[in-house]
């Protein structure tokens, strides 16, 4: 029982030491931030969008054409 726990023992030490040196995963290869595209948000409902998906009217944006015609919503967004 003990020989098992060794080995238990020594290939999680073995795995460790070898994720540890590694280097960086592949999590640092994700894209960064200033990548995303600016997003602006609806002035009638409210929704997040890409700027160049917005629809824009005297410095508001807009997700479609019909909010665009309705104007800007409520304010208690």
């Amino acid at each position: 029982m003990l020989r098992l726990l060794f080995w238990i023992a020594l290939i999680a030490a073995a795995v460790w030491f070898w994720r540890k040196f590694k280097g960086p995963t592949a999590g640092a290869n994700t894209p960064r931030e200033q990548d995303a595209p600016p997003m602006v948000r609806c002035a009638h409902c409210g929704v997040h969008l890409p700027r160049d998906r917005a629809l824009s009217l005297q410095q508001q944006w807009y997700c479609s054409q019909a909010h665009l015609e309705q104007g800007p919503g409520s304010s208690d967004r």
